[in-house]
């Protein structure tokens, strides 16, 4: 489980303890907190990267993938620290590697009635704006192109170079998977959208910026 953490203090530990329990092996990368994340889940066993300066989503996920890969994790889970992924799914996405029919599950919020009518309208126009620019841009049609609940296996883990740092890196992920012609099936997700993610990176402003970031990644 790789989560990129960046000042997680007040949530952190409430994600992480269910998996915990259930036995995986949790890669938390600090993103160089300025508050005390790391101190509330010191006690915890699990591995804990830091990286000396802020250097984005992307990098802290693509740190994690490295490690995880260069110590031979068989199967590998983008998973955020907010609290807006259920750990309940994880298993599902999994099952669809184990059982040889993808290289990649990735979560998608637009596969169930109930999980489209939970997003937000500006979210849900902007992930929409998404769909298309990703599909015409990666060739990579998907019904959820900015879902940061991945999993990969180990072989298709080690194709993805990650070089963008902002939400450029989910459009990026798009285009390492399609042109490594690695398989991909869509999951079912729910997506918590709780007063603390909002805070974090699910507000209308920051749907705003994802939009503004895709479009300025596909011009420049």
């Amino acid at each position: 489980m790789v989560i990129p953490s960046f000042n997680e203090a007040k949530q952190l530990r409430k994600t992480i303890l269910p998996l915990v329990d259930l036995g995986y092996t949790v890669v938390v990368v600090d993103d160089c907190s300025t508050d005390n994340t790391e101190s509330t889940v010191s006690d915890l066993p699990i591995v804990y990267l830091t990286h000396p300066i802020n250097l984005g989503q992307g990098a802290a996920l693509q740190t994690g993938m490295e490690f995880c890969v260069a110590n031979n994790a068989q199967y590998i889970v983008h998973f955020d620290a907010d609290g807006q992924h259920n750990y309940k799914e994880i298993l599902l996405m999994l099952q669809f590697l184990k059982d040889g029919n993808a290289d990649v599950a990735l979560g998608s919020r637009f596969k169930r009635e109930e999980d489209i009518a939970a997003i937000p309208a500006l979210r849900k126009f902007v992930l929409r704006v998404a769909i298309m620019v990703n599909g015409f841009t990666t060739g990579l049609w998907l019904s959820d192109a900015h879902n940061g609940f991945r999993a990969f296996t180990k072989q298709a883990a080690s194709k993805i170079k990650i070089t963008e740092n902002r939400m450029a890196h989910a459009t990026e992920i798009l285009s390492l998977i399609k042109s490594a012609k690695l398989k991909v099936v869509e999951v079912p997700v729910h997506i918590e959208y709780t007063n603390y993610s909002k805070l974090k990176g699910q507000s209308s402003l920051n749907s705003i910026n994802i939009l503004i970031d895709i479009v300025l990644n596909k011009i420049f």
